[in-house]
């Protein structure tokens, strides 16, 4: 009987555990987590906090006992895994103030990802929060109750996130972004523009182009020095991104890749024999550009997770693909997605891009209820490969258009491809020129 133990019970490691478990009923699967819960959803932190999702316990899809009982896995919780053995095949872990080792025939990593700490005088301060899991959402609330102004460092997803929660709780709210745009890293500037604007209108003081250089405070901060000025502040929310947190894979002698996270191959096997990554911590392959990059993204953390739990009970029957990097958010009512490469990225491949953006409606012009959709797609220039898009509007049908999207660029499709795609119509749900296939049309220049 094979024993499988796997470090973290977010996305990747609950889903491993659980396909180990499925393809092998009589293995042994254990389970380790360091905080209370399991199956847990850090992206819906937000919503946790701004009230919207009443409790944090919600973000939760199975209590580690119910994970326990239908599953037929052991669950620790409040466990920390301090060492990891490889010659031994052994797990210490620290539970309840007592140590204790725990034998392994396989090993899953699944320790995700870290918020990253910036190196900027002053940010031991108290005041400064982070957000890594729904644990921590009782004292974030509790930090935020009073304060009357905050600072958003950081303009990503969870920046932007932030910045609506915030508002909506009655702050002011100001965001400091170093970019000279918001979503740097998920957007070409046009379409942040958008972005921006409506984040503008809704109230968010954006401060774009501004690097935070110190944060002041006697033991709390209130103060937030930037290249350009300071600011008074009762609480700032650093968002400036995260981390793969790869401490215990390197303890147990995981090469990390380029990017910095642990690297895998398409089975999710680390360099270690009977040692397996997946999820946040470890890097991933670009459909487009077969290059190693790192996204960490929870759609995809659960899918390594079921190729590292299937095949550590059965050997290489599971491969991963790699990733487009098909994202979506929203401010307010304004959705917010993208897929594959933007132009920006493209471009600093070396692969010669070109690009259309255009206005379109979510609906037949007659119709009520019709909202305005931009739509940006990138091509290779030379083969009209598609590479990637952006859509932004104030519809949930957003996230369809950039799900059809990144199937194109993950198969491969040119912007012919997609102009002639049989996509749906009826006046109620898309115009009868969908506004994808429109976009390719212009893409074409005139070839379409």
């Amino acid at each position: 009987m094979v024993r499988v133990v796997v470090i973290g019970g977010g996305a990747a490691g609950a889903s491993a555990a659980a396909r180990a478990r499925r393809l092998d009923p009589n293995a042994e699967v254990i389970l380790i987590e360091r905080g209370s819960m399991i199956t847990h959803a850090p992206c819906g932190m937000p919503y946790a906090i701004g009230g919207i999702v009443k409790s944090h316990e919600e973000l939760q899809t199975y209590t580690p006992e119910e994970f326990e009982k239908e599953r037929n896995i052991k669950v620790l919780i409040r466990t920390e895994v301090v060492d990891i053995d490889t010659d031994k095949k052994t797990v210490t872990v620290r539970r309840g103030g007592a140590q204790e080792t725990i034998i392994w025939d396989k090993l899953v990593i699944a320790t995700g990802a870290k918020p990253l700490v910036p190196r900027i005088a002053g940010v031991e301060l108290k005041g400064i929060l982070t957000m890594r899991h729904p644990d921590d959402v009782p004292t974030i609330k509790g930090h935020l109750e009073k304060a009357k102004t905050v600072a958003v460092v950081g303009g990503g997803y969870i920046g932007v996130e932030m910045a609506e929660v915030l508002l909506e709780l009655g702050k002011k709210v100001l965001l400091f972004e170093q970019f000279d745009q918001v979503l740097p890293g998920a957007l070409d500037a046009d379409v942040a523009a958008l972005v921006a604007e409506e984040m503008r209108a809704k109230g968010v003081e954006l401060h774009l182009g501004e690097k935070v250089v110190e944060f002041r405070g006697a033991e709390h901060v209130n103060k937030v020095v930037t290249e350009k000025g300071e600011y008074q502040v009762d609480e700032v929310v650093l968002a400036v991104g995260v981390r793969p947190d790869v401490d215990l894979a390197v303890r147990a002698g995981a090469k990390l890749g380029e990017t910095g996270a642990v690297y895998v191959n398409e089975y999710m096997e680390t360099t270690v024999p009977d040692v397996y990554a997946a999820g946040d911590v470890a890097e991933k392959v670009h459909r487009v550009t077969g290059r190693r990059v790192w996204i960490p993204l929870a759609p995809t953390a659960n899918k390594e997770g079921q190729v590292a739990g299937g095949n550590a009970v059965r050997g290489r029957v599971l491969k991963f693909p790699g990733v487009v990097g098909t994202a979506v958010t929203k401010f307010y009512n304004l959705y917010i997605a993208r897929t594959g490469l933007s132009e920006k990225e493209a471009n600093a491949l070396g692969l010669k891009a070109q690009s259309a953006l255009i206005k379109a409606r979510t609906k037949a012009h007659y119709m009520p209820g019709a909202e305005t959709v931009h739509v940006k797609l990138i091509a290779e220039e030379s083969t009209g490969r598609l590479l990637g898009g952006q859509i932004v509007g104030k519809s949930p049908v957003v996230a369809a258009y950039a799900d059809i999207l990144a199937v194109a660029v993950q198969s491969g499709y040119a912007v012919s491809d997609l102009f002639f795609s049989d996509i749906g119509y009826m006046p109620d749900t898309a115009p009868v020129w969908h506004p994808l296939i429109v976009a390719a049309r212009v893409l074409s220049r005139g070839k379409l």
